[in-house]
């Protein structure tokens, strides 16, 4: 029976998956460390791989999800944070011939965006918004059914749209991108901003502070905790009013740790994006929802990746 080998490369771990066709539950399901910071890389990933091959079966194709930027066209990873070792590196072609088979290589929250479409919250949906917000801010684009990826491959790269030039700074190094209002670290950076400036919180200054650490405060009547968390809906807001001008989605799927606070960011993210938008038409029919695969969304997006490739 012919099958997918599936691999998400994640900061921590990297997990790889065996699929038939038919069915979403894998044949075979394994995970081992990542090791970013230390060499054998490729020799990590390739064991991942080995160990979940499918015994008789025709092995069709391996799709590979990483942290870009990436192209996906030639399948190298150009810069990943935090791994020296792969920048610049052509890891789908390294996969490839390692195994005697086609690998196609895409941009983790892509392929996030792209099993929710096939699998997840968007079946049914021909033209959608997925945003991940959590350490950084990430997406992916459908636009009538096919996975939006530009020249470079470097499209949907939406947690950088710029929403104030003279913002504070972004993971990435430049200023004012809607990852350095709204993501998580985005968040607490602000917090501590302001207990800095003397405003008075329960969250103190010593020690480690956590965006779970801000939303528990904000839930327990926290006053700053609460402004910090609408301060990055409202920022939020203003950057998905643009993204709704531009792609006009029928749906926006929200996926990573910070989108499950729930009413503390969402209530003033809707006000914003209501406010925001040029006109009400963009609003019309639009489902906003959350993700609906979790964990398994890396690995079903790099199958859908695969599927994808070989129906061309």
């Amino acid at each position: 029976m012919p099958t997918i080998v599936a691999v998400d490369i994640g900061g921590t771990q990297m997990r790889a998956a065996s699929y038939t066709s038919e069915k979403l539950k894998p044949i075979k399901q394994k995970k081992i460390a990542t090791l970013a910071s230390e060499p054998g890389g490729l020799e990590r990933l390739t064991q991942v791989i080995e160990e979940v091959w499918p015994t008789g079966d025709k092995v069709e194709a391996i799709g590979l999800g990483s942290p870009g930027p990436l192209d996906p066209h030639t399948g190298y990873l150009l810069a990943p944070p935090n791994n020296p070792e792969w920048h610049n590196f052509p890891l789908a072609p390294n996969v490839s011939k390692h195994f005697g088979v086609n690998a196609y290589l895409d941009n983790d929250a892509n392929l996030a965006g792209l099993a929710e479409y096939r699998f997840g919250a968007g079946k049914g949906h021909h033209n959608i918004l997925y945003i991940t917000v959590s350490t950084g801010i990430g997406a992916g684009v459908i636009i009538e059914d096919r996975l939006l990826q530009g020249y470079h491959g470097l499209a949907a790269e939406l947690g950088h749209i710029i929403i104030d030039i003279n913002g504070p700074p972004c993971s990435c190094g430049f200023n004012g991108h809607l990852e350095s209002f709204s993501s998580g670290p985005a968040i607490v950076r602000y917090v501590l901003g302001e207990l800095k400036s003397g405003v008075g919180s329960s969250l103190k200054r010593e020690g480690v502070i956590t965006a779970r650490d801000v939303a528990e405060a904000a839930h327990q009547g926290d006053a700053l905790a609460i402004k910090a968390y609408q301060r990055a809906g409202e920022y939020l807001g203003i950057g998905v009013a643009s993204l709704l001008h531009a792609f006009d989605p029928s749906i926006v799927i929200f996926g990573g740790g910070v989108s499950q606070v729930g009413s503390l960011l969402f209530d003033t993210f809707h006000a914003s994006l209501k406010k925001h938008v040029f006109h009400p038409r963009y609003l019309e029919g639009l489902v906003i929802t959350k993700a609906e695969l979790g964990d398994d969304a890396g690995l079903l997006g790099a199958r859908a990746l695969a599927e994808m490739k070989l129906q061309k």
